[in-house]
């Protein structure tokens, strides 16, 4: 039995040709809809009288048409509740015939899938150690749908408010307060412009500063999202390696000192999960200040930092306008909430608005009221401590149970921040044959050269945790562990050393 849809949307109809009755016309034209799914079945179709004035035709013709349909059994008339579409088998789809236009044609000769999508597994639902989402089970849905529902009555008051671009103010401000408290960053809510998320910031700030050519540096390993958005502006990437310190702000002078400007992760180096040193940061600004250079720090998850005192965002640091600040809500609170920020320079607010004009008119949504309320009644402070001790948590089971499990196989990193680790490979796999391995096993890593550009191999994977309780992450630590044991001959478990493919049963504590 097929869910009944109500429909009272105009149904499109063809044109009578001058040699057809009404009648033949209007039958043909509705069984047609019928039977190629545009009236899927349990579809409710208007009453005969406005089917009559919207198309110009008598209801007694509609009347006709309709009692047809029905002794052909392709609709369902009822009294009192009007009529339906019957459940008719679907027509085979039509045969395609000839190739696509020229513009397709060269789109899909021309496309190159960007590096970090080749070959890539394809997900399949949430599986352990995947690093998209948070622990979205965790998050009060009850409460953000009590404070969506109180917003919705109240239609009119964020709706009134005036919408100069920029976004939503009350929660700019919000954004503004928050960021000054937890970050140290000095702006205004005039600077700040909300986007759909990180990525959508970069891609619009990439097409404002640069033209085609030229160089920018990169953290080499960096995050693919940053690589993508300046490989499509035709940027040139000077891939600057990190170490423990963070980007080598003195290699990048050697490589490339009049870059037009820097991409940093500062707060948690994506993929490799270090912190910028002062130092680092000192010399970047110095360096940024000197060339007139702009820096894009991408703050990314820095409220998840589970040991040592909160750092300053490279923002706070800044005194010569140099910084561009971008930060999105996805993981604190969900994916699906499409809302992040630009915090920019006073003298470029206003050009980087006017830019975005050109792919957006209007920048006010419910969500963005909603999520203010939220901010502003104490949930998000709430919500951000309690999910820090709940992934400080799950993380140090990843940490306990890898080393104990997966010795001679991985080493995983030690950094406490953030939602996922780094693991290094010891079994002399390359990162690709462990994501694939992983994957034949039902778990997800995310291979670490991906994200490289010169860089050799780091023989590494990323491990998502944040999703996954503790029994789950202990459960796919030994999917992995199986996964990683085909290229050694002998891993050792517990500390006693077991051949490669045998089977040891291993209690999770």
């Amino acid at each position: 039995m097929c869910p009944k849809s109500v429909s009272c949307y105009e149904l499109t109809l063809g044109a009578r040709r001058p040699d057809r009755t009404l009648t033949s016309w209007l039958y043909g034209e509705l069984r047609r809809a019928i039977v190629e799914g545009r009236l899927p079945p349990g579809t409710r179709l208007p009453a005969s009288r406005d089917f009559a004035a919207q198309h110009g035709i008598s209801r007694g013709t509609v009347v006709g048409v309709i009692e047809r349909l029905q002794a052909e059994g392709h609709v369902v008339c009822q009294v009192g509740s009007g009529t339906w579409v019957n459940r008719v088998a679907p027509v085979a789809a039509r045969a395609k015939h000839g190739s696509p236009p020229t513009y397709i044609r060269r789109v899909v000769s021309s496309y190159k899938k960007p590096k970090p999508w080749v070959d890539i597994i394809s997900p399949r639902g949430v599986r352990p150690f995947q690093m998209r989402d948070p622990a979205v089970a965790e998050f009060p849905a009850e409460l953000w749908a009590g404070i969506a529902a109180k917003r919705a009555r109240r239609f009119r008051s964020w709706l009134r408010t005036e919408d100069d671009g920029r976004g939503y103010r009350p929660l700019r401000e919000a954004i503004a307060q928050y960021l000054a408290m937890s970050r140290g960053v000095r702006s205004s809510p005039d600077q700040i412009i909300l986007v759909s998320g990180v990525q959508q910031g970069l891609d619009l700030l990439v097409r404002l500063l640069l033209k085609p050519g030229d160089p920018v540096w990169m953290e080499d390993p960096g995050y693919f999202g940053a690589a993508i958005a300046f490989t499509s502006a035709g940027a040139k990437i000077i891939p600057v390696p990190v170490d423990e310190q963070g980007l080598n702000v003195g290699t990048g002078r050697v490589m490339c000192a009049h870059a037009r400007g820097a991409y940093v992760t500062p707060a948690h180096q994506f993929p490799l999960g270090m912190t910028m040193s002062f130092e680092r940061r000192m010399a970047l600004l110095e360096w940024a200040s000197r060339e007139g250079a702009f820096i894009i720090e991408d703050d990314y998850d820095s409220e998840y930092r589970f040991e040592g005192h909160p750092l300053p965002a490279l923002e706070g640091l800044d005194r010569n306008a140099n910084v561009i600040l971008i930060g999105s809500f996805a993981k604190l609170l969900f994916p699906s909430l499409r809302i992040g920020y630009v915090v920019l320079p006073p003298a470029l607010a206003d050009y980087f608005l006017a830019f975005r004009y050109r792919t957006d008119f209007r920048n006010l949504s419910l969500d963005q009221a909603v999520l203010c309320d939220f901010i502003l009644d104490g949930h998000l402070g709430r919500h951000l401590r309690r999910m820090r001790n709940l992934y400080s948590d799950r993380l140090g089971t990843l940490l306990d149970a890898g080393h104990r499990y997966l010795g001679g196989l991985l080493r995983i990193s030690d950094v406490r921040a953030g939602l996922y680790t780094v693991g290094f490979l010891e079994n002399g796999m390359s990162s690709r044959d462990a994501e694939r391995a992983a994957a034949a096993h039902g778990i997800e890593v995310f291979a670490l050269d991906r994200n490289t550009f010169k860089r050799p191999d780091p023989k590494g994977v990323l491990l998502g945790f944040g999703a996954f309780d503790e029994t789950a992450i202990r459960r796919a630590l030994l999917q992995l562990r199986a996964a990683l044991e085909r290229k050694t001959s002998c891993a050792p478990v517990n500390g006693h050393p077991v051949r490669s493919g045998s089977s040891v049963a291993i209690k999770p504590s």
